[in-house]
């Protein structure tokens, strides 16, 4: 189990109130939840904060596993005061100086802290922006979704923050389970599918969290901080044997995939029809497939120039954009009510272990699929979309199934002919580099524009079929020595 997993179920446990004992002597959650409420209109009618309106109860359907009595399924919005970041106009130079710390998202690390930022807001910038106390939680909801921390200082934030700044609760119990895999899902399952990810503050108040008596979310959040350095020091030997084991046979891979998709893994054959006739092939079928209207028309892809071509390949190969030779797609959008036990599997980037597909954690989900949201044996799946940078455009080759699946929002798949060697190029040091021009700081993702413009080597087709079965030979010796 790798560390991140290990602190995942950790905090499972301590939102299903498994991780530390109940006791029967606590103020349950629905008193505190009154006092909360009693605060707020408290708040409210001393002006300090707007009334605002009433969040819909919470349905039967939308509550994704039981908790302890004594505790209450709550909405977000309903903890304590909202609210989403501005930033000032820039071309008042008077907004900006030294009084209050300016959040950006680089300013919130992965482990649950806001940090000092380099720029400020003065005194009259902050009657433009939002004043924000110190002991609220920042959550990033633009961009990377998810990713929040504590802030231990009065400061105002950027558009891409929203704020919740807690009336009674404990708040470090609140940023755990605001960190947890339920709560995150719930984010992602609620964000804007637009080029950039977008979780709007009435969704975001909406979202569910379990609350605990506050006494037994402080027996939580001091079991986790108990639990931390020990899940620390796991980490770090976990990253020290991760080094000696991969550090070479990784490298060796990547020299493997380079080596395939330049034409120097093996053999060319004078008898091989050219790439050229195959990319000729590949179009009149494309055509063929519009003119019966499987398929809509696209908008032609540019020419693939000169400064695009990182190195030569032999001269029966052709170079080809991605969206030249198959299609893609982006995945089905639902919401956490529509997940059923019975129902569509909807493939998410869990579902993709090792370069294949697993099926140990699926969704299912209960509404009508599209046709061309169904996946079949041949398409290639592609995680689009992921807080984490490593694992954007990891992917799995799809083989026989038991049955019709679909794929999430986050997710793409490619559908072509030549998928097994295609496979090979999205696995190639080539493509990894491509990934990496079109990523930002702010969002880990590739587009269908991106993946169709993706160039990539073409060879004869009977060339490939000897490049796959010989990489996959090597690999296989790769694997056996890390194991």
């Amino acid at each position: 189990m790798k560390a991140q997993d290990l602190k995942n179920s950790i905090l499972q446990l301590a939102i299903q109130g498994k991780l530390v004992a109940q006791d029967k002597n606590d103020e349950p959650a629905e008193v505190l939840y009154a006092k909360i409420q009693a605060e707020k209109q408290k708040l409210i009618k001393e002006g300090k904060i707007k009334k605002d309106k009433p969040l819909p109860p919470i349905t039967e359907d939308e509550i994704p596993f039981s908790i302890p009595p004594t505790w209450k399924w709550v909405r977000l919005g309903n903890l304590g005061y909202t609210q989403t970041g501005t930033t000032p106009p820039r071309n008042h130079a008077e907004y900006y100086g030294e009084d209050y710390p300016f959040i950006k998202p680089a300013d919130i690390d992965e482990n649950g802290n806001v940090n000092f930022p380099k720029e400020y807001l003065s005194s009259k910038g902050i009657q433009y922006g939002r004043f924000i106390k110190k002991q609220s939680i920042l959550m990033i909801c633009i961009g990377s979704i998810g990713r929040a921390g504590i802030v231990n200082f009065d400061c105002s934030c950027n558009q891409q923050i929203n704020v919740l700044t807690p009336y009674l609760a404990c708040t470090k119990y609140l940023l755990y389970a605001m960190s947890s895999n339920n709560f995150q899902m719930q984010a992602l399952s609620n964000t804007s599918q637009t080029t950039l990810p977008i979780l709007n503050k009435s969704k975001w108040d909406n979202l569910i969290l379990p609350l605990p008596p506050l006494e037994e979310q402080k027996r939580i959040v001091a079991k986790i901080e108990e639990l931390e350095p020990l899940i620390n020091q796991y980490d770090q030997a976990e990253q020290k044997l991760s080094t000696l084991n991969d550090k070479f046979p990784e490298q060796l891979k990547k020299s493997i995939l380079q080596l395939a998709i330049q034409g120097k893994l093996v053999a060319q054959d004078e008898n091989d029809e050219s790439a050229e006739v195959l990319y000729a092939k590949i179009q009149a079928e494309k055509q063929k497939l519009i003119k019966e209207g499987k398929i809509k028309k696209d908008k032609p892809l540019p020419p693939i120039t000169e400064d695009e071509i990182p190195f030569s390949i032999p001269p029966t190969w052709k170079w080809v954009r991605l969206g030249e030779i198959g299609l893609s797609r982006i995945g089905l959008t639902y919401h956490p009510s529509d997940i059923s036990p019975k129902g569509t599997i909807v493939l998410r980037s869990g579902n993709i272990q090792n370069n294949k597909l697993s099926f140990s954690d699926t969704v299912r989900v209960n509404i009508p699929i599209p046709e061309n949201l169904l996946v079949r044996k041949g398409d290639i799946i592609i995680c689009a979309r992921n807080g984490s940078k490593t694992l954007v455009g990891k992917s799995a080759l799809i083989g026989e199934l038991d049955e019709a699946m679909s794929f999430g929002a986050f997710m793409a798949i490619f559908r072509c002919s030549i998928s097994p060697y295609v496979k090979l190029y999205l696995d190639s040091p080539l493509f990894k580099k491509t990934l990496s021009a079109v990523n930002t700081v702010t969002i880990n993702q590739i587009t269908q524009q991106n993946l169709n413009q993706a160039i990539l080597p073409l060879p004869p087709l009977e060339e490939q079929h000897r490049i796959v079965a010989r990489v996959a030979t090597l690999l296989e010796a790769c694997e056996k020595l890390v194991h």
